[in-house]
């Protein structure tokens, strides 16, 4: 089994700063996950050794690689961090075999045994009849393969996994997705991967960090952050609602005024708060119902979607309406949708509830 992570990363740019302590055990998979300017890229090249941070120590297993006090800054290929980007960039004059090869034969191992476990890991990532050929004889799929083959070759004390998958066509990406999970956890690797797929950090991640302009706001177990997200963006990659407010008895009331019914978790009166739902769990209608849901809303409707076997709504404020509304999505079946002769633009009334939806802590506690 590999070694374990440790880092703690400080990078300042301009009126950005890069502030996370990081850790994954030996063997772990840890996901890294944000939106677009989180810093995310910026840790990546921090671990990789291709940036220097300003302040902090990283560590691989019980090697100091980086620590900004002492000095000490390991070079990229002396560090034992392995890469597996969105595109394969594999050699284009070398055979899979020799791409393999090369990163075991810069670190000194002789050709044969180079070759022995170059050949060993094309046949774990299923591309063993690969071996001979050259990359523009290999659809993209293929070329990735042998990159996770080369990635892994000279036994990395680290794995970056950089959107892996991104490249891919929509074909590719279940098969890959799968043969990356198998070898991974059958080489007790420690990766670190970085991707806006929250499927792509159910099936590969142990564990989950959370940035938003360059913090850590929400970690843990895989499975518990996407199922209570904290942050708006983690509820967009979860496929889940959610209003922000301050937890109440019963509820959450918004910055508004208004209160969402629903069942606490780990909250107190008073505290910031999120209440979250399954656009699955939201009722719509033409005109405000009557009856047993305790959290009903005007919106207006601002896109119709197609998702999967369902078509989902998405909100937008309407006049007069929470403002908190927008991007609140229902699902919804298209006999519903023709139903309610639905159309952007029109005023809707969202309906959840009570017991559909869950509140809990908006803030990340360590």
């Amino acid at each position: 089994m590999t070694p374990g992570l440790a880092a703690r990363v400080v990078v300042r740019r301009g009126g950005f700063t890069l502030d996370v302590d990081l850790a994954a055990a030996p063997g772990e998979v840890l996901a890294v996950l944000g939106p677009n300017g989180a810093g995310k890229s910026t840790l990546l090249g921090v671990l990789a050794g291709l940036l220097r941070p300003d302040a902090g120590r990283i560590s691989v297993g019980a090697e100091t690689v980086t620590d900004a006090e002492a000095g000490v800054h390991v070079p990229p290929h002396r560090r034992g961090v392995g890469l597996l980007a969105q595109q394969a960039l594999l050699f284009p004059h070398l055979t899979a075999l020799d791409n393999v090869t090369f990163g075991p034969r810069a670190h000194g191992v002789a050709r044969r045994t180079a070759e022995e476990r170059a050949r060993r890991l094309l046949a774990a990532v299923d591309a063993a009849e690969l071996a001979d050929r050259r990359p523009a004889q290999m659809s993209g799929g293929q070329q990735q393969r042998v990159a996770l083959a080369r990635a892994l070759a000279p036994e990395p004390g680290l794995l970056l996994l950089d959107e892996p998958l991104a490249a891919l066509d929509v074909d590719a990406t279940p098969a890959m997705r799968s043969l990356l999970r198998r070898v991974v956890r059958d080489a007790g690797q420690t990766a670190v991967l970085v991707t806006h797929s929250a499927l792509d950090a159910l099936v590969l991640a142990d564990r989950v960090v959370v940035l938003t302009a360059g913090q850590v706001v929400e970690q843990g177990a895989t499975r518990d952050v996407l199922a209570r997200p904290r942050s708006p963006f983690t509820a967009r990659i979860a496929g889940l609602d959610l209003v922000p407010g301050t937890a109440c008895t019963d509820g959450l009331r918004t910055g508004d005024g208004t209160f969402v019914a629903g069942h606490a978790d780990g909250t107190a009166d008073g505290e910031s708060a999120v209440a979250v739902f399954p656009p699955s769990a939201v009722a719509v209608f033409a005109e405000r119902p009557h009856g047993s849901p305790r959290n009903v809303f005007p919106v207006r409707l601002a896109a119709i979607e197609p998702h999967g076997d369902v078509v989902r709504l998405r909100a937008a404020p309407a006049a007069g309406g929470p403002g908190w509304a927008d991007g609140l999505a229902a699902d919804v079946t298209p006999a519903a949708v023709a139903d309610l002769d639905a159309e952007p633009g029109v005023q809707l009334w969202f309906a959840v509830k009570a017991t559909e939806v869950g509140i809990h802590p908006a803030s990340y506690r360590s």
